[in-house]
C-alpha cells in the first residue's frame, strides 16, 4: 500500500490506495429469487453493507474503481510536484505545477475572488448590446459557454472533414425540466437564493445581487421553455442543420456569428451545423427584446458560476452547497486532493495520463483485450450473417459496415502537445482557464481539416468506454481495463459477463436506434430498407416499452426513449458476450465445471449484474433518471439477464415465476 501525507492548510491526513474490487459471490443475497430480483440477488449483501459514502452521490462498482484510480493519480500529482531538475519532462512540469496550484490553499484564500474581478470589472464597462455580444463570445473563449454552446467535431454527413456545431445551452440547472416541471419547484425557488448568496460573496451590493439574481431566472426560464427535451436531442437528423456561412448573418442578426468565428480565429468554410435552429432564432430575439443591464447580470452570474470552484472557499462551499446538496443529496465535498486530481485530469489529460500509463498500465493487458475483442466480433458478425428479421439489402450493408470497424485500447498512439499552456504553480485559476483556452482554440483551427483518427474523448485513466459513430470506433481506455471489469487472474466466465459484455454494449451501438443510422464511412445516412427498418423500429419500441412501465421511486419512471439505445446495447452486450463463452466452452470443455457452486453461465450472468452494484442518493436519481440515457443500474442489472433466452434454464426457474407473470423476450441482436 503506497502512503501519502497531504499538506496544505485544510487539513493533513495520511492516505492509503484501496485494494481492487473484484467479483465475489460474499456480495449475493441467495435468500432472493434471482427472476424476482436479479440485482439483489447477485448484489444484496454488498448493497446492505455499503451505503453512499457523506462525499458522494452513489457508490457501486464504477465509483470504487474511480476512486481507487484517482489515489493512483494522487500518488503521480504527488510524485511531480516534488519532480525538480533537468531530467523533469514537460509532463511531469505540467502535472506537478497544475497540481500544486490546486492544493495551494494558502494563496487561494488570500486571494478570494480576485481572480474574476477583472471580468467583472469589464461587464460593467458595456454599455451596448454590439459590445456585449463580443463579450459574450470572450468568454466562449475562455470556456465559459453562456446562451449557447458550440464546438468542432467530426461532420456527421462529412466525417472525413471538422465541422462547426452550434447547440442550445445557456442554462445553468441540470436540464430544462428544473424550470418548468412541479417536481422540481422547491429547487427553482432556492436557485435565485443560491444566486443571490454567491454574487455578494463576489462582492455585489445587497440590491445588486437581489436583482441580478431575479434577472438571471428569467432569462434562463425562457432559455429552457424554447430547448428542446433530452429526448428530441436524440433525433439525430433533426438535430443536424447544414446552415450556409452567408445565411448567418441574415438569420441570427443579433448574435453576430460571423464575428464569434472570427473572434474564435475559425478557418473559411462555406457551412456550419445548426442543431437547434428554432433556438438560434428565439436566441436572437431574447437579445433584441432584454435589457442591457438584465443581459450583463446573467454574464455576471455565469462567470461567477463557472469560477466559484476554483476560488475560496466561502465560494466553493456555497457553490457545493446549491448544486451538489440540494441537487444531487452529497453531504459533504471529496477531499480537496481528489477534487484538485479530478481538475489536473480535466486540463491537460494526456500529460497526466501518458505518465499513468508509464506507471500502470502493460502491453499484456492491451494484447489480451484484442484477443477477446477479436472473439466478441467474430460472434457478433455471425449473428449479422443469421438474422432472420433483416433482409439481405441491409445486412449487406450492414457487414460492410461491421468490417470497417475498429477498436482502440488502453491509450492513444499520440498525445496533445501541451507545450504552449503556461502553467504557474501559484495561479490556480488561470491554469484552469489557459488549459481551457488551449483546448477551445485547437477545437477551432481544426474546423474544415481532415479528422484526426487517432483522437480520443477520454482520456487514459477514464473508467468508462464509448463508441463514435462517425469514427466507427469503440474505445477502451485503461483506466477500465482493471478488475472487476478486466481481471486476468479470474474465471473467463467472469471476464466475459463483465469487459466482454461491455465490448459487446459498444459494437452494438453502432447498430442500435442511433448509430444504425450511419454507414460504414461514419456518415448520417439511411442505408436500411423500408422493411427492414420498420421491423427494427417494431423491436426499439418493445424495449422502450419495457423500460417505461419501471417505476424506480414511488411515481417515477424511466424515460424510456430517453435509454432506448443504451438497453438495446445492453441487450446485445449481453446476448452476444454469451454466445462467445458458450464457443469458448464448447471449445474448451475443460473450462467447463463449477466455482463456488456455480455454473460458468449463472457466472456469466452473476458478474454482468456486479458491475452495475450500486447504492444511490434519491436526488440523483431523480436528477439522472432526466438527464442520463443510461437506465437506473439496478435495472441494468436485472433486465438484459432476464431478457436472455437463456436465463430460466440457467438458474432453473420457470418461465411464469415472477410477480408480473411470463416475461416476454425481445430478440434483437
Amino acid at each position: 500500500m503506497s502512503k501519502f501525507l497531504e499538506n496544505n492548510n485544510e487539513y493533513e491526513k495520511e492516505i492509503t490506495v484501496p485494494g481492487e474490487s473484484k467479483f465475489s459471490i460474499e456480495n449475493m443475497d441467495l435468500t432472493v429469487d434471482p427472476s424476482e430480483d436479479f440485482n439483489r440477488y447477485a448484489n444484496g449483501k454488498w448493497i446492505d453493507s455499503n451505503p453512499v459514502p457523506a462525499d458522494k452521490t452513489s457508490w457501486g462498482t464504477f465509483n470504487e474503481l474511480y476512486d481507487r484510480n484517482n489515489y493512483l493519480l494522487r500518488e503521480i500529482a504527488e510524485r511531480c510536484s516534488k519532480s525538480q531538475g533537468k531530467n523533469v519532462t514537460m509532463e511531469e512540469r505540467l502535472v506537478g505545477d497544475f497540481y500544486k496550484s490546486a492544493m495551494d490553499t494558502k494563496t487561494i484564500e488570500a486571494l478570494k475572488t480576485e481572480p474574476i474581478k477583472a471580468f467583472l470589472k469589464e461587464i460593467g464597462e458595456i454599455k451596448g448590446k454590439d459590445d456585449l455580444i463580443k463579450y459574450v463570445y470572450k468568454l466562449h473563449s475562455s470556456g465559459i459557454p453562456a446562451f449557447f454552446r458550440a464546438s468542432s467535431r467530426g461532420d456527421k454527413k462529412n466525417s472525413s472533414i471538422y465541422s462547426l456545431y452550434f447547440m442550445q445551452g445557456g442554462i445553468s440547472l441540470p436540464n430544462r425540466d428544473y424550470y418548468i416541471k412541479d417536481s422540481f419547484k422547491g429547487l427553482k425557488e432556492e436557485y435565485p437564493k443560491h444566486i443571490d448568496r454567491i454574487l455578494k460573496l463576489a462582492g455585489l451590493d445587497e440590491y445588486s445581487a437581489g436583482k441580478c439574481s431575479q434577472a438571471v431566472l428569467n432569462i434562463e426560464e425562457k432559455i429552457a421553455l424554447k430547448s428542446r427535451s433530452q429526448e428530441d436531442l436524440r433525433d439525430q437528423e433533426k438535430n443536424y442543420n447544414r446552415i450556409e456561412i452567408s445565411k448567418l448573418e441574415e438569420d441570427y442578426p443579433s448574435l453576430r456569428l460571423l464575428h464569434y468565428m472570427n473572434s474564435l480565429e475559425i478557418p473559411e468554410v462555406d457551412y456550419v451545423i445548426m442543431g437547434q435552429p428554432e433556438f438560434f432564432k428565439f436566441l436572437d430575439q431574447l437579445l433584441v427584446d432584454t435589457t442591457i443591464d438584465d443581459l450583463k447580470s446573467y454574464l455576471i452570474w455565469n462567470i461567477v458560476n463557472f469560477a466559484a470552484p476554483f476560488l475560496n472557499m466561502e465560494m466553493q462551499e456555497e457553490h457545493f452547497d446549491f448544486f451538489n446538496r440540494k441537487i444531487m443529496g452529497q453531504q459533504k465535498m471529496e477531499p480537496r486532493w481528489k477534487r484538485s486530481v479530478n481538475i489536473v485530469n480535466f486540463c491537460i489529460g494526456d500529460a497526466l495520463g501518458k505518465l499513468y500509463i508509464q506507471d500502470h498500465f502493460g502491453e499484456e493487458s492491451r494484447k489480451r483485450m484484442e484477443v477477446l475483442i477479436d472473439d466478441i466480433k467474430s460472434i457478433f458478425r455471425e449473428r449479422l450473417v443469421k438474422l432472420t428479421w433483416m433482409g439481405d439489402e441491409t445486412k449487406k450493408r450492414a457487414l460492410e459496415k461491421f468490417d470497417r470497424f475498429r477498436a482502440k485500447i488502453g491509450y492513444p498512439v499520440k498525445w496533445k502537445d501541451y507545450s504552449s499552456i503556461h502553467i504557474n504553480d501559484r495561479d490556480y485559476f488561470g491554469n484552469v482557464l489557459r488549459s481551457i483556452e488551449f483546448e477551445v482554440k485547437r477545437q477551432a483551427a481544426r474546423v474544415g481539416k481532415p479528422v484526426d483518427r487517432d483522437e480520443w474523448f477520454m482520456t487514459p485513466p477514464t473508467v468508462n468506454a464509448y463508441f463514435s459513430p462517425t469514427d466507427n470506433e469503440i474505445v477502451f481506455p485503461a483506466g477500465i481495463l482493471q478488475p472487476p471489469f478486466f481481471d486476468v487472474t479470474i474465471d473467463d466466465a467472469v471476464n466475459y459477463g463483465s469487459i466482454g459484455a461491455v465490448i459487446s454494449h459498444e459494437i452494438t451501438h453502432g447498430y442500435d436506434d442511433q448509430g444504425r443510422m450511419y454507414d460504414e464511412e461514419g456518415n448520417l445516412r439511411d442505408w436500411w430498407t423500408e422493411k427492414d427498418r420498420s421491423e427494427f423500429m417494431k423491436k426499439a419500441q418493445a424495449v422502450i416499452d419495457l423500460y417505461s412501465s419501471q417505476e424506480i421511486l414511488p411515481g417515477v419512471k424511466v424515460h424510456g426513449d430517453l435509454t432506448v439505445g443504451e438497453n438495446i446495447a445492453d441487450f446485445g452486450g449481453v446476448s452476444i458476450a454469451f454466445a462467445a463463452l458458450e464457443r469458448r466452452l464448447r471449445i474448451n470443455p475443460e473450462l467447463r465445471k463449477e466455482i463456488d457452486g456455480f455454473t460458468p453461465e449463472q457466472r456469466f450472468f452473476i458478474s454482468w449484474a456486479q458491475i452495475w452494484k450500486e447504492n444511490i442518493r434519491e436526488e440523483e436519481l431523480k436528477r439522472r433518471v432526466i438527464i442520463d440515457p443510461h437506465a437506473p443500474n439496478k435495472l441494468r442489472a436485472s433486465l438484459p439477464v432476464w431478457n436472455h433466452p437463456s436465463f430460466e434454464e440457467t438458474f432453473s426457474v420457470k418461465k411464469t415465476s415472477t410477480k408480473e407473470g411470463r416475461r416476454e423476450k425481445i430478440p434483437i441482436w
